[in-house]
Formats: structure tokens, C-alpha cells, sequence
């Protein structure tokens, strides 16, 4: 990218949310085609579902596009040399690549890099039919007294804090590019996609009435604080494993269960862990140390035993629960731990595969969606239950006057 071109070019924007909401289009209309026959609401309810299978679709290929040093393919933003696609920054991309032929820039990942954009768009403009459907829904439901289906419309604060959550999603996009792959940016990038993938796992879940989102057994004291803790265990697990990432610190360590044939290699904490500083390099430009990134790979790697000790007692306790959902849950969950320490040895030993990579990241995504559906399942339990509560205590009252 030559120094006369404009790391924002906002020249293509409209092409590009034209773009976003043409593709959108498709899931929208089978939505709508699919639940022809439903209520409005249920309607609503299945394009949130379908936008949270989007969306972690979305970090799948994110993770693919950074895993395959994409990031800077279109080293501007939002478009491609200040185009809507690669197709018309042809010169452009071969300029580049005859600079630098194994650099950042070429055809091929600069169509990774906006293929990304523009499903990151599309889901964008379905979070935008969420959040005005929940609000026209709420809006026709007080001017006419009543939802014309009967049900309750979505309450829409949920849907447009997502939808200003995405559009938050997008600025840490548009600067993972425009910062050059600056590793708190890109680790922040990564977190906010997850965050994005719970909250469209609450908004599904606390609109719907599956059987699926039963309370969690009240004979299970402390489950709810266990999910809870096992859910903040999980985010650390998941920054640092975006750090390990995003420094390229994997191959720091390519035994198992040692590191450089050491229980305690050789490590530099200061340096791994100075967060606000470019690719790898310290703030005053010298070049950060193998100590560092073994610091990194090892923190990441020490944390993980703690989090699966935590998440397989979580799922070993709603298993003994008893309910069906407490049991498929605790199913879920074991099989996410078994697939997240297969994949963890894989880019270990058999020196980062691709898809043991992407793979890892999606498990770590769908751990945080489990848990999300465990912690939603215990609040609208919580609401169901406490009318019957309710009504008991006075029956109780009755009899003891009696």
C-alpha cells in the first residue's frame, strides 16, 4: 500500500452496506418464507435464531481470515483500495504483491479480507431488522392496546443494544486493519464477536419458550454460581487465547505437557503481557523476546487446566441434576471440552493446522453460547417458578389458620 493511499476511503461505503443488505436479503426472505404461517413474533424469533448461526458462521471465518494472515489483504476500509471489491483494486493488489510478493496483499486474501466484510455487513443489517421490528412491534402493541398476534412483542432494549454492540464490533474492525494488526485491537476484535454471539443467544432464548430453557433444578444449590464463575473463567480463557493468537505465540511451545522439555521454560511476563503496542514489538520499537511469546503461549495453556477442571465440574453437577435440558446441556459441554483439548494438542504438536485453529476458536465460541443458554435457562426458570411460589404460600397460610 503505497503512502499516498488513504487507510479510510469512505467512497465505497454505500456500495458496500448495498452490498451487506442485498445479502441479507436471502436469509430474510427464507425466514419469512419458512414461518409463512406463524405469528409475527415467531417470525421475529426465528430470524434472531438464525442471525446467532450467522453470526457464529461469522467467527469462523474471521478466525480463517486471521489464521491465514488475510487481515491486510485490503489494507484499507471499508473497501479495497477504495473499491467495493477486489475486483476493481486488481492493479492496485498486484502492485502490492510485486513490492512485497510475500507480503500481506494478494488476490487471493484480499477476497478473504472482504468476503469478511461483507458477511460482517449482512449481519449487521439483520441486527438492524431485529432492533426496528422489536421497536414497530412495541410501537403497534401500545397504539393498539394489544400484539394483533395475541403475543407479547419483543422487548426491543435487548435488540438495539446488539445492534449499537455490532456497530462497536465494526470500529475495532475497521482499526484491526487501519492499526495494522495491533495485537490489543485484533484480541479486542476477537471478544467482541463473541460477546456479539452471547447476546443474540439471550435474545433468542428470553423471547422464545422452548422446552429447552427450563430452570435449572432448584435441588442444585450453587449451579448458578458455578455457571457464572465458569463464564468469567471462560472470557479470560478466551482473551488470552486471542493474545496467543494475534502474537503468533502458538508454536512458543511444541510439547505437551512441557514447554521446551521444562515444566517452567524460560519466560519474560513483562514483555509478553505489555498490552498496548504493535506487532511484535515493545512500544520503544525493539523486537519482543521468545521469552515472551513462550510467557504467553504458557499463561494461556496454565489457565485452560483451571478452566476445564471448573466447566467439567459445572457439567458433571447439571448432569446429576436430572432435568433433560440440564443433562443435554452437561452433554454439550463435555463434548465442547473434549474438542477444545484436542484441537489445543493438534496446534501444539502438529505445528497449527488450519483447521485444528479454526476449530479451537469455534469451540471456544460455542462454550460461551452453552453457557449463556445454562444462565438463561436458570433466569426464565427463575420467572416461571415464582408465580407458582407465589400462589402456594397462601394455600400454606389457609391450612395452618385451619
Amino acid at each position: 500500500m503505497s503512502d499516498a493511499t488513504p487507510l479510510y476511503d469512505l467512497a465505497p461505503l454505500l456500495r458496500m452496506l448495498a452490498l451487506g443488505a442485498l445479502i441479507a436479503l436471502l436469509p430474510l426472505t427464507w425466514v419469512v418464507w419458512r414461518n409463512r404461517g406463524a405469528r409475527k413474533s415467531g417470525r421475529w424469533q426465528a430470524l434472531a435464531v438464525l442471525t446467532l448461526f450467522l453470526t457464529f458462521d461469522l467467527v469462523l471465518f474471521g478466525a480463517f481470515t486471521r489464521l491465514t494472515d488475510s487481515g491486510l489483504g485490503c489494507p484499507d476500509w471499508p473497501g479495497c483500495y477504495g473499491n467495493a471489491s477486489p475486483l476493481g483494486a486488481r492493479a492496485d493488489i498486484a502492485a502490492a504483491q510485486a513490492v512485497l510478493p510475500s507480503g500481506p496483499v494478494t488476490h487471493g486474501k484480499a477476497w478473504v479480507e472482504m468476503v469478511h466484510r461483507y458477511l460482517a455487513t449482512s449481519v449487521g443489517a439483520l441486527i438492524t431488522v431485529l432492533a426496528v421490528g422489536a421497536w414497530w412491534a412495541r410501537w403497534r402493541e401500545r397504539r393498539g392496546g394489544g400484539h394483533a398476534s395475541g403475543a407479547p412483542a419483543p422487548r426491543p432494549l435487548w435488540p438495539t443494544l446488539t445492534l449499537i454492540w455490532v456497530c462497536v464490533q465494526g470500529a475495532f474492525g475497521a482499526l484491526t486493519v487501519t492499526m495494522k494488526l495491533f495485537p490489543a485491537i485484533v484480541t479486542l476484535h476477537l471478544a467482541g464477536g463473541v460477546i456479539l454471539l452471547a447476546m443474540l443467544a439471550a435474545l433468542a432464548l428470553r423471547q422464545g419458550a422452548a422446552p429447552a430453557v427450563e430452570a435449572l433444578p432448584d435441588a442444585a444449590p450453587g449451579l448458578r454460581a458455578l455457571a457464572w464463575v465458569s463464564l468469567v473463567l471462560l472470557s479470560v480463557q478466551v482473551l488470552l487465547g486471542g493474545w496467543v493468537s494475534t502474537n503468533y505465540a502458538v508454536l512458543a511451545c511444541t510439547s505437551f505437557p512441557t514447554c521446551q522439555g521444562s515444566w517452567w521454560p524460560e519466560m519474560n511476563f513483562s514483555q509478553g503481557f505489555t498490552l498496548w503496542r504493535p506487532l511484535g514489538a515493545m512500544p520503544d520499537g525493539q523486537l519482543i523476546g521468545f521469552a515472551a511469546l513462550t510467557a504467553i503461549h504458557y499463561t494461556h495453556r496454565l489457565f485452560a487446566y483451571a478452566v476445564f477442571v471448573v466447566l467439567g465440574l459445572l457439567a458433571l453437577r447439571l448432569h446429576r441434576a436430572g432435568a433433560g435440558a440440564s443433562r443435554l446441556q452437561a452433554r454439550w459441554l463435555a463434548g465442547l471440552l473434549a474438542l477444545q483439548f484436542a484441537t489445543g494438542l493438534s496446534n501444539v504438536v502438529l505445528d497449527w493446522p488450519l483447521l485444528a485453529a479454526v476449530l479451537h476458536t469455534g469451540g471456544a465460541a460455542a462454550l460461551v453460547l452453552v453457557l449463556t443458554w445454562v444462565l438463561i435457562a436458570q433466569r426464565q426458570g427463575d420467572a416461571s417458578a415464582a408465580p407458582a411460589r407465589a400462589a402456594v404460600v397462601p394455600g400454606a397460610l389457609r391450612k395452618a389458620d385451619a
